[in-house]
């Protein structure tokens, strides 16, 4: 099983946020997941962010593969593979 670590958009039309999800890379964007670690706002000034660094640390060492726009967030919160 490919497990990405990806977003899963919520919130209303136009105004999106987005939580960081482990999930199988089959399964739909906002389907089912495995684990949330974290949350994503694009809308604030400047965008926020908050993620669990022991939870998103063990799906990497797992082998979970980050998306690219995952992998700037956690870059920006300092957590590396």
């Amino acid at each position: 099983m490919a497990v990405k670590i990806r977003l899963r958009r919520m919130g209303k039309k136009k105004a999106p946020f987005y939580r960081i999800v482990v999930a199988d890379s089959r399964s739909p964007r906002d389907g089912r997941f495995i684990e949330e670690i974290g949350s994503y706002d694009p809308n604030q000034e400047p965008s926020a962010f908050t993620v669990n660094e022991e939870a998103a640390k063990k799906w990497l060492n797992n082998g979970a593969q980050p998306t690219e726009v995952v992998g700037k967030i956690f870059k920006a919160a300092g957590i590396e593979k």
